[in-house]
């Protein structure tokens, strides 16, 4: 065994996964996690922890893995997070818990996330469930939104002994885990529900079609319902346009309605009766996650598809292996080109995109540098659809309708990073509501903190 490279995990081919919608990669069985996390050198000052936003002790999970104590592991994960078997699918881990491991140094990081997932999926496998507290302490709190910061602050707080109940909008529990990461990522039924039943199993209560803002308000919640505090955690899901010429032919989509009608509606089934576009050519504008996954999901659909993205692949904020297996999927990337106008036919639909070329000058205010357009290089794009992938922001139904609560410029509520506390009493908030759209694992991270800012709230009061 070579110890400065990481055991390869399995997945299935290109050509093959292309044309499915079953997950991607397959995993490590049990030799291949014991092999892997015997490379770890149980580092006594960890910086893998220090990367992880919900604080797992690595290390120690990873040393009861290569010691084939799974339940252990498990128990180990089970206390900082709700959600391992998600986070070990779609956490950024290059960037983060593996990004800092000392084993990278000379040579590759540990797999962290990959064992994450081994022991959480061998957890499922056996039935091993969280324990809900022994005792409640009498004090009820009101969730909003059940995607990751949700779920992660409804789960701490139960574990204290809160009476939580969860308000979802949508019919289905998860948040941006049921309608925004397809199902050859992330499964929604084995593993996503799964994991939402474990945070049930704590006591944990949800709702759906409960509109925050319609149903009910947070200020009713408070006044009339009897909770005694409120987390917000609803997400960013209003999405983001170019304001470009032709944007609202039929055939434009947004990424958020193109991926939420496939993956939380399953229009990829033939089972079910949900409409989708049957595109001969996409261009997906965007470089990030979401595009990756809309281009990967158009793609599984039958249609040609390109990444249209205004920088170079260096700048591209997509994690670099959804890049490598877009490409491997064959997946065009049309990279320094920027859309200028969509072109209509004469019934309103989609038949091209006018683009331009681009170089990048000095950098901008994010540290990247800014493209800039090429003078006399304008192209045309033959297509039948474009999915815009540019980004989200809050939804402001909910704070337009909760009085005190404030807001910045960009419609994100204004709460404290450490405690997740709003400018209304009682009231707090994490994840995209706040930051705009993120990471799963930041917005779990965030609604860790809104939990611990509750707690301290509601024993001092």
């Amino acid at each position: 065994m070579d110890v400065l490279k990481k055991v390869p995990v399995r997945e299935q081919a290109a050509k093959v996964r292309a044309t499915n919608f079953e997950e991607v990669c397959y995993g490590y069985n049990r030799e291949e996690a014991m092999e892997e996390a015997s490379r770890c050198i149980n580092c006594k000052n960890a910086k893998c922890v220090q990367g992880c936003p919900v604080g797992i002790d690595i290390p120690a999970f990873i040393h009861q893995v290569k010691e084939g104590d799974f339940e252990k592991a498990s128990r180990i994960i089970g206390e900082a997070s709700a959600l391992p078997a998600v986070c070990g699918r779609v956490c950024p881990q290059e960037s983060q818990c593996e990004g800092k491991c000392i084993r990278g140094i000379k040579g590759d990081p540990i797999s962290i996330g990959k064992l994450e997932r081994f022991v959480a999926d061998w957890a499922r496998a056996e039935g091993i469930r969280p324990e809900p507290p022994k005792e409640k302490n009498g004090k009820k709190v009101a969730v909003i939104g059940s995607g990751p910061a949700g779920l992660t602050c409804a789960g701490d707080l139960a574990k204290l002994g809160y009476d939580v109940t969860v308000f979802e909008a949508l019919h289905k529990p998860g948040g941006v885990l049921v309608y925004g990461i397809p199902e050859f990522r992330l499964p929604k039924e084995e593993v996503v529900q799964a994991e939402i039943e474990n945070v049930k199993a704590l006591g944990v209560k949800i709702e759906t079609n409960v509109v925050v803002g319609r149903s009910v308000t947070i200020d009713t919640l408070l006044e009339e319902e009897g909770y005694d505090a409120v987390f917000i955690g609803s997400g960013a899901g209003l999405p983001k346009f170019m304001g470009i010429p032709g944007e609202n032919a039929n055939g434009v989509f947004s990424a958020n309605e193109y991926l939420t009608r496939s993956n939380l509606m399953k229009a990829f089934d033939d089972n079910y009766d949900t409409p989708i576009a049957v595109s001969r050519k996409v261009a997906v504008v965007g470089g990030g996650n979401v595009a990756m996954d809309a281009a990967r999901t158009a793609l599984r659909l039958g249609a040609e598809v390109h990444i249209v993205y205004r920088r170079s692949e260096a700048e591209l904020p997509a994690r670099v292996e959804e890049v490598h297996h877009a490409k491997e999927e064959g997946i065009i990337f049309d990279l320094l080109t920027n859309p200028k106008e969509i072109l209509v036919d004469e019934n309103g639909w989609v038949k091209g995109m006018i683009c331009v070329r681009m170089e990048l000058g000095e950098p901008d205010e994010s540290g990247r540098r800014r493209p800039v357009e090429v003078a006399g290089s304008e192209f045309t794009l033959d297509l039948d659809t474009v999915i815009m992938s540019l980004g989200t922001s809050p939804n402001p139904l909910i704070s337009s309708t909760t009085e005190g609560l404030e807001t910045n410029r960009w419609k994100c509520i204004i709460a404290d990073e450490d405690n997740g506390k709003t400018t209304k009493e009682g009231v707090y908030a994490g994840g995209d509501a706040v930051t705009g759209a993120a990471t799963v694992i930041l917005a779990m991270g965030a609604g860790k903190a809104g939990a611990k800012g509750i707690h301290e709230y509601l024993s001092n009061k």
